[in-house]
This record gives structure tokens, C-alpha cells and sequence, in this order.
């Protein structure tokens, strides 16, 4: 029973798919982020449907094509991963002192940098998902279920910068241990799903999401002095836009 309120305490954090009402006490958010990917697999099921019924059977254009796939992510999330990435364009482009950012990203107000970092990420995006065609859809299907067990791995062993936030909350009610191994778990299923699809095109994801978990380690620990849940929720964007670009680009090479 514990278990189910887990998940449905993941799904109503992370999603906007309709969960029952239960009470949020600790030990029903215990094994919430261990659920958090299962999020990920609905939003690939449900693009990789899209993206093989516009490209193969309805035969749409391009445009509608990514611009579809760009909205089924922000849609079933809610968009609270890209409100994330908003805060912390808007914190990083003021350039301010550490504590200044962390009071910029408490300031629930719209900068100027938030709506134009989230346009050309809205736009870098829709330009993507309308060139990706074959074993390179399939491996960027996997980047919603990879890009949600990174970010839960990391927060349950990335420390916290803000004490009391939502992430620092639900990372004290999550067992670490039980996390971990989830999320790793989460990580080897994606893997070797991708490695059976394409291994070389395996390895360009897998740079990818090294490379942006490295981006989101350097930035926790040396600009903010730890996580938080916006930062959580750039990385989540960033990563997920760095797989199909670093996809494209391998099988263009090949």
C-alpha cells in the first residue's frame, strides 16, 4: 500500500495525469522518487506513438511533426521541469553573487532571460524532433525515462543547497539506498533497450547525458553550493535535448 501512494504521490508531483487524493506524509513519500522515470516511459510511449503516426501514417510536415512532439513532454508534465529551467536562466543571467541567485529563483515573477531562454529551447526543440527518423527515434524515446533517473539519482546523493525546499523535502523522505538502486536499474533497462536498437547511436545518448549531468554537477556544487529542484528541472530539459541532438548528429555521421 505504501508503494502505491508512492507512486501516486509521483505521479500528482510530476505530472498532470489524475491521481487520487491521499495524505502526503513521509512515509507515503518514501519511495516517490523511486516511481518519478515511470513518468519518463508514459511521455516516450506516448511521443514515440505520435512521431511514428505523423512520419509514417499520416505522412505530416516537419513542422507539425516536431512542434507535437515539443508539446506532448510540457503537456503530461505540466511544464514543471521547463518552469525549472526558466528560473535558472533567469538566476545565471543575471550574474549575481551565489545567494542573490538562490533569492532570484525563490522570486515567483518572469524575467526577461526565462522567456527567451525558454523560446530558443522551445525552437532548438520543435528544429530537432523534425529531423529524427529511424533507430534515432527510437533511442530519443528512451531520453524521458533516462533524463527522470538521472535526475533522481542525483537527488538523493547531490547535496541540498536550499534546506526545506520541495527537493530537499522529498530527498529526506527518500530512502537513498532503495533510490539508487532504482534508479540505476532504470538506467540499465534504458541501455540496453538503446544498445538493442543501435549501439553506436547508444553511445551518442549516453555522451549526451554524461555530458549534461557533468554541466549539472558543475553547477550544483561550484555556482549554488547544491541542488534544487529548478536546478533538477534544467538539468531534466538540458538532457533532454542534448540526446536527440547528439543522436542526430551521430547518425548523420554514419
Amino acid at each position: 500500500m505504501v508503494l502505491l501512494k508512492s507512486l501516486v504521490i509521483a505521479f500528482s508531483t510530476y505530472s498532470k495525469i489524475p491521481m487520487p487524493k491521499i495524505d502526503w506524509s513521509a512515509e507515503n513519500q518514501r519511495y516517490a522518487v523511486c516511481f518519478f522515470p515511470c513518468i519518463g516511459v508514459i511521455i516516450g510511449a506516448l511521443w514515440l506513438g505520435w512521431m511514428y503516426l505523423a512520419g509514417t501514417v499520416w505522412q505530416t510536415s516537419e513542422l507539425l511533426r516536431g512542434a507535437i512532439a515539443t508539446v506532448i513532454p510540457i503537456l503530461i508534465s505540466g511544464g514543471i521541469h521547463l518552469d525549472g529551467f526558466c528560473d535558472i536562466t533567469d538566476a545565471f543571467s543575471s550574474w549575481q553573487p551565489r545567494e542573490k541567485k538562490l533569492e532570484i529563483l525563490k522570486d515567483p515573477h518572469v524575467g526577461a532571460f526565462a522567456i527567451i531562454g525558454c523560446g530558443c529551447y522551445l525552437l532548438a526543440y520543435c528544429g530537432i524532433m523534425g529531423e529524427l527518423r529511424g533507430d534515432a527515434l527510437l533511442i530519443t524515446a528512451f531520453s524521458f525515462l533516462l533524463s527522470r533517473a538521472l535526475s533522481a539519482l542525483a537527488l538523493v546523493n547531490f547535496r541540498s543547497a536550499r534546506p526545506n525546499g520541495m527537493l530537499d523535502t522529498f530527498s529526506r523522505s527518500a530512502r537513498q539506498n532503495v533510490v539508487t538502486i532504482t534508479s540505476l536499474l532504470y538506467l540499465i533497462v534504458a541501455l540496453a533497450g538503446m544498445a538493442c536498437v543501435n549501439l553506436l547511436l547508444c553511445l551518442a545518448a549516453v555522451l549526451a547525458c554524461l555530458f549534461s549531468f557533468w554541466i549539472y554537477h558543475y553547477l550544483a556544487y561550484q555556482k549554488l553550493g547544491g541542488t534544487t529542484g529548478d536546478l533538477a528541472g534544467w538539468f531534466l530539459q538540458v538532457c533532454e535535448l542534448a540526446i536527440p541532438y547528439f543522436v542526430f548528429i551521430c547518425d548523420c555521421l554514419l
